[in-house]
Order: C-alpha cells, then sequence, then structure tokens
C-alpha cells in the first residue's frame, strides 16, 4: 500500500470535483452530513460520523420518480434517472456496509430498482477507516470492523504523515489512475476494537416474539421515527401521486409526478389500510417488528445469512430522545 500526503490527496480530490459529482462530509449550518461539495475545501477534515449515513445519495429521502403528462394524444411518462457519475469520498465502513444490505433488495432480487441500480453502478465509495470506535458504536457485533475495506471501492487509512491508500476493486484501480503519489510502502494501522455488545445472530428470535419485554420497552417510544431515518439500512417507503404547479408549456390539469419518500415502520398509519385498518396498531407491534426485521426478518428474506441487516453504527442510540437503545434491547435478549 502507498502513502499520499493530506495535500495529494486534497488535489486528487479536486480533479474528481471537476469530472464527476463530489459528495463528502460537510458542515451544514453545525450538522454534519454527506453533502455534494464543489472542491476540498469545502470538506469538514477531522469528521467524525455524519449524522446521516450515505444511503441518501443511492435511495434519496424523497425522489421523482417519473412525471405523467397527460393530453389529448395521451398520456407520456418520463423517468427520471441519475445522469453523469458520482464519488462519494470519507465513507466510514459501517456505512458501506449499509448500501451492501440495501443491495440485497434493490439489485440482488428481481425486480431491480432501476433508480437505485442507475445510482449504484455510476457511484465510486472512497472510504475512510475509523481511526477508533466511537462510544455508541458497535460493529465488531455485527460482523463489521473500524477498518473493513471490502465494502468499498478505495479506502484510506490515516497515519502520521499522511494516509495509506488502497484500491480494492477494478473500479477503485481506476479511480486511482488519476492520482499522482509516490511508491512508498507501509502497512495499514491497527485499528483497535472495543464492542461488547452481544451478536444478535446469537439471539434466538422467535422464542421472543410473544414477550411481555416489548410492551415494557415501548412504553419509552415516542413513535417519533427519527431511529429509522438515521438508520444506514431502514428503506421502507411510500409512492404517491402529485399534481404539478401550473406552467404555460403544460397545463396544471394535465401534468403529475411521481414521488418516492421515506416511510417508517415506526410510524403510527404505517401500512393502514382501506377502512383505517392499522396491521400494528400498538407501539410495541412496532417497535418489536423493527428489532425482528433488523435481526430476523430481513436476514431471512434476502439471504445475508450470519449477517443482520444492522450495521452497527450507533446513529439510533445517538439520536433517539428518549433512550431506547439497541444495543441495551440485545443485551436484554441475549440474557
Amino acid at each position: 500500500m502507498n502513502l499520499i500526503t493530506q495535500a495529494q490527496l486534497a488535489e486528487w480530490l479536486d480533479g474528481l470535483a471537476r469530472q464527476r459529482t463530489l459528495i463528502a462530509p460537510h458542515d451544514v449550518a453545525g450538522v454534519l452530513l454527506y453533502r455534494t461539495v464543489e472542491s476540498s475545501q469545502e470538506i469538514a477534515w477531522g469528521f467524525d460520523r455524519p449524522v446521516m449515513s450515505v444511503k441518501e445519495a443511492f435511495f434519496p429521502p424523497t425522489e421523482r420518480l417519473l412525471t405523467i403528462q397527460k393530453s389529448d394524444g395521451g398520456i407520456e411518462l418520463s423517468e427520471t434517472l441519475l445522469e453523469g457519475e458520482q464519488v462519494i469520498f470519507g465513507v466510514h465502513p459501517c456505512d458501506a456496509r449499509g448500501v451492501k444490505i440495501l443491495d440485497a433488495l434493490f439489485l440482488d432480487k428481481e425486480p431491480v430498482d432501476p433508480y437505485y441500480a442507475r445510482r449504484r453502478a455510476n457511484t465510486a465509495l472512497i472510504g475512510l477507516a475509523c481511526k477508533a470506535m466511537g462510544p455508541t458504536c458497535f460493529c465488531t457485533s455485527v460482523g463489521g470492523a473500524p477498518d473493513e475495506a471490502s465494502d468499498m471501492d478505495v479506502m484510506l487509512y490515516e497515519v502520521e504523515g499522511g494516509y495509506v491508500i488502497e484500491a480494492v476493486t477494478e473500479k477503485g484501480k481506476t479511480l486511482l489512475q488519476t492520482m499522482e503519489h509516490g511508491q512508498q510502502t507501509v502497512e495499514k494501522p491497527f485499528v483497535k476494537r472495543q464492542s461488547s455488545i452481544p451478536n444478535p445472530q446469537s439471539i434466538a428470535w422467535p422464542a421472543h416474539f410473544n414477550s411481555e419485554y416489548w410492551p415494557r420497552m415501548s412504553e419509552r417510544c415516542l413513535s417519533c421515527r427519527a431511529c429509522t431515518y438515521v438508520c444506514p439500512t431502514c428503506r421502507c417507503f411510500i409512492i404517491r401521486d402529485e399534481v404539478l404547479p401550473f406552467t404555460p408549456d403544460k397545463p396544471a390539469a394535465g401534468a403529475f409526478e411521481r414521488i418516492r419518500c421515506w416511510d417508517s415502520c415506526e410510524g403510527e398509519n404505517y401500512r393502514r389500510i382501506a377502512g383505517g385498518h392499522r396491521q400494528r396498531a400498538e407501539k410495541s407491534e412496532r417497535l418489536r417488528n423493527r428489532f425482528f426485521c433488523k435481526f430476523y426478518y430481513y436476514p431471512e428474506q434476502y439471504g445475508l445469512g450470519q449477517a443482520s441487516a444492522c450495521t452497527g453504527c450507533g446513529r439510533c442510540v445517538d439520536i433517539c430522545p428518549v433512550n431506547v437503545d439497541i444495543t441495551e434491547v440485545l443485551t436484554d435478549l441475549a440474557g
């Protein structure tokens, strides 16, 4: 592996930004988010973990799928697909693992989602290993690691004097061809691992389905849905058609858009059907479903094997206003 300096990295990213869309951690009014940047000067260097994951770059909170134009001649549909390539810099291993988990739903099983697939094919991930695990991180308990490179295209490890850089995929090798750097060979640093959270796969989940634990834990829950919105792998959505504003060339009566928005299984009206029936009317049922989906339903349905649909990033622990702690739940059930 080669060593590059901070200046060489910045120059390389500036070159990529001139050729493609560059997404990186960026300070937005004091909140760290992955956002499009024009140059390396806009990157929040020395960043910790962004509040939201890179999921937004592949599966936006709100996106237009297509427009519908009605006229005397019939109906015209125009899909909205990503044009051009994008590079995401500063991706932590937990977020890259989250994208891989989303692949299982949107790519690996029919029908393939064309909007997600286009973004995935046109995106390269430049990872940055965590120098240490954060206080709420538990990636090692769910099969990950703070320096795991397998889900990246290019991986960086911060060391004294710069970064150790490694091409992981063919896409990554192509990206590195645009970088000028020396041939100083160094070893990647060791990152300390410290997670005592039980492995979710060690828990007999079906045995806990009717447990009184869920009503007790749900007494804290506000059904605010924050945990699912910050999660790198939650992927529930709702689709609706809306009338487009009037324009001289497209009268409002004949122009519509179909949009897809994030939804959440923690919401009171999730999967509400005709007649007003709610299939999980109680908070305890919705809370239980979130954990069973992460650690039992999704892995079984989409062939994750011994992996789970949780990356151990800890965002849901940090965001919950009433301390519904996923690590507490795993510890309680394992005990």
